[in-house]
């Protein structure tokens, strides 16, 4: 018997065209229920919710439309002693959290309004002997927090201050046979590592490390007959993958190799037509992870009614040039 290929089935009647306003509605309208069960229940990583809504409100050309003086005191508040920054007031301070924060105040231009040196202390302090950076004093080690790492330095213009030679080999020693990526040493390939991985390596100029054909197979390999994309062999397709894999495979040039139509239809069928947002797959509950990954998915695959996104950092393009910061791409 032939193995079945795990996947899922787009409905007929499923949306085909982005419903703009309707995702701007339902972002706008998502941080305003400050009782919600839902909201209160993902306190725990507040501060990449925030990332998250506010970027795909930018590349929707709806920023306005956010708090911007809130969700400043807000950070301000979630700034530590050590300089780190966590995901809500009075929980831990991670990597992950100092990126997402460091990301709206670029996207507000109000870097300034945070103490920026304690922030580079802070990440300085948490690489390791082995180039690699740990997510927080805990000690996890991923190159996922590579990539936090050396995001959050250059969009602070500062990325001298960490070693970045022994970042680039502690990320180089995660390569796999198959040109991907997985989370330390020996790990499998994943697209999300893979993503952190090139991300990682545009930043510090060391694409040229990457196969890129070998690597563009595998990535490519991830699309399946719906269109969609999986993160890995033998897992349903999602709609955050049509970032994870999309983004790797345009900062290595390779965009070209899916079928960019098919990524579309499923990208779109994801859409929940009555409330706005988006989903992990059709017909599931929507939320702002999915709502902006779908969207920059979208950027990516040229949808003209959204801003370009950049493939490094998920930010608009037009703000990373206005601080002067490009990323390189293998073209």
């Amino acid at each position: 018997m032939g193995t079945q290929i795990k996947d899922v089935v787009i409905k007929p009647d499923a949306p085909n065209t982005l419903l703009l306003e309707k995702h701007a509605d339902y972002i706008a309208a998502y941080g305003s229920k400050k009782d919600d069960y839902e909201y209160t229940l993902s306190e725990y990583l507040r501060m990449s919710g925030i990332y998250w809504g506010l970027t795909v409100m930018d590349l929707m050309s709806q920023l306005q439309r956010m708090n911007r003086d809130e969700i400043i005191d807000f950070i301000q508040a979630s700034q530590h002693e050590c300089g780190g920054i966590s995901a809500s007031v009075g929980h831990d301070p991670h990597l992950l959290y100092t990126l997402s924060a460091v990301q709206i105040l670029t996207l507000y231009d109000s870097v300034k309004s945070i103490d920026v040196d304690k922030v580079v202390e802070y990440v300085q302090g948490l690489q390791q002997e082995d180039g690699s950076f740990a997510g927080d004093k805990w000690g996890e080690i991923d190159t996922r927090f590579s990539f936090c790492a050396v995001a959050t330095l250059a969009l602070l213009g500062r990325l001298d201050a960490v070693d970045v030679d022994k970042a680039v080999q502690f990320v180089l020693s995660c390569m796999n046979f198959d040109g991907g990526f997985g989370c330390r040493p020996g790990s499998e390939s994943h697209a999300g590592q893979i993503y952190c991985c090139t991300g990682f390596l545009s930043i510090t100029g060391q694409l040229h490390q990457v196969n890129a054909d070998l690597l563009g197979w595998w990535l490519c390999e991830r699309q399946l007959p719906s269109g969609g994309l999986n993160g890995r062999p033998e897992k349903l397709p999602d709609v955050c993958y049509s970032w994870w894999v999309l983004a790797a495979l345009k900062i290595i040039g390779r965009i070209q190799w899916i079928d960019k139509a098919k990524l579309r239809r499923f990208i779109l069928a994801c859409q929940d037509e009555e409330t706005g947002g988006f989903a992990d797959r059709p017909g599931d509950m929507v939320d702002p992870f999915h709502t902006l990954f779908g969207i920059a998915g979208l950027s990516l695959l040229g949808e003209e009614q959204v801003k370009t996104v950049d493939p490094v950092f998920c930010m608009p393009e037009e703000v990373l040039q206005r601080i002067g910061l490009h990323t390189d791409l293998l073209t």
